[in-house]
């Protein structure tokens, strides 16, 4: 199928897995991929050299986030994030609906916005669906995030529903501005713009939601609200939910989900597209990802593990030191470390990709996955 921004190349026949390219302005992108998360317009003790090398080639940024400081102008100015950051590969922009949950910045919502607080001047800022299309347009991200009210997992289900009927409403003035701004760019210029569907864990919530930003003809879908917590079973059924109403011709996008397991478990119901800060935070913590499941590298037994954290490993870290140093580091804080653990669960991540896309292509997902669940279940 294909839509000329979104074409599947190989499927599964096992499973809904795909393998799909995913066309934008910066360039063409093979599906399925994880994005390492550029809040700032940095990953977490990342360059932008060290994404290159580990082949990253998209990042997430967060729109308001870049908003507040160092503004839009400036980054405009240098020729939008990409440019700004020195990294040759697509970029997304998340909206800051989850900025919602920070009460640093989340002051209140409104039915026509939401109020935020700008943590260094202190002023209240009231940012629109379609002020927030201009700011993510500014910033010269690839693919765009529709404003959106992200509810957690815990609230209840009037509050979530509330939520769903904001996010479509918002969804909508998004989608109607962001059109009238996309008509004054060249084709081939243009940049993207996903819908972003709610609803909990609630199947009626997540339906009402899917089919309601389906009708406005997105050229993505992500899947937001989950990876928060709730049971891995429970985030499977709604994306399941959700992927029976999202055309087959869509690309699909789960927000948030960064643990391996998972993310072969999405694939494996047709998801194509991921982020998390799940993999770098972790690995500041001393969770490592290894091909035999995750290890708490800070533990007493590796105080003198002079093997690589990962044997099968190619990425430059398991190449050069030791469990025993990393974990040093890491006990002490050491930049160094912080960046090697960082560096080699997002590279983990990288490959992890990449082979699952090469077994889809030679139809031997199912047993790839089969594999990993026993690997990554300890």
């Amino acid at each position: 199928m294909a839509n000329g921004i979104f074409s599947i190349k190989h499927r599964d026949k096992k499973t809904k897995a795909r393998v799909g390219v995913l066309s934008t302005r910066s360039g063409k992108i093979e599906t399925p991929f994880f994005m390492p998360v550029a809040t700032k317009t940095a990953v977490k003790h990342i360059s932008a050299c060290d994404l290159h090398k580990m082949e990253a080639k998209a990042v997430i940024s967060n729109a308001f986030v870049l908003f507040l400081r160092p503004g839009c102008e400036l980054i405009k100015k240098m020729g939008g994030i990409a440019k700004f950051m020195s990294f040759n590969g697509i970029v997304f922009t998340d909206s800051g609906g989850f900025q919602m949950y920070s009460p640093r910045l989340y002051v209140k919502s409104k039915e026509d916005g939401v109020v935020f607080r700008n943590p260094y001047t202190l002023q209240k800022l009231f940012v629109t669906p379609e002020g927030d299309m201009e700011i993510q347009l500014a910033l010269g991200s690839d693919v765009a995030m529709c404003l959106d009210v992200m509810p957690l997992i815990s609230e209840s289900k009037e509050s979530i529903a509330e939520a769903v009927r904001k996010t479509g409403r918002w969804a909508k003035r998004c989608k109607v501005h962001h059109d009238k701004l996309q008509n004054k760019l060249k084709e081939g210029k243009k940049q993207l713009l996903f819908g972003i569907i709610q609803g909990g864990i609630h199947s009626d919530l997540r339906k009402i939601s899917a089919r309601e930003l389906v009708e406005m003809d997105f050229e993505g879908y992500s899947i937001g609200g989950l990876a928060l917590g709730e049971p891995k079973e429970e985030e499977y059924k709604m994306i399941e939910v959700c992927k029976k109403i999202i055309p087959e011709d869509k690309p699909v996008y789960l927000m948030g989900a960064g643990d391996p397991l998972e993310l072969l478990e999405a694939i494996s119901r047709g998801v194509d597209i991921f982020d998390s800060r799940f993999p770098t935070q972790n690995a500041r913590r001393g969770a490592i990802f290894t091909s035999e499941g995750r290890i708490n590298l800070t533990a007493g037994k590796f105080r003198e593990d002079k093997n690589p954290i990962d044997s099968s490993c190619s990425c430059f870290v398991c190449k050069n030191y030791s469990r025993a140093y990393i974990r040093h580091l890491l006990l002490q804080e050491e930049g160094a470390g912080l960046r090697l653990a960082s560096y080699h669960n997002l590279h983990f991540l990288q490959r992890l990709m990449e082979d699952a896309r090469e077994a889809i292509k030679k139809g031997k997902f199912a047993e790839f996955l089969r594999v990993c669940r026993k690997n990554f279940g300890n």
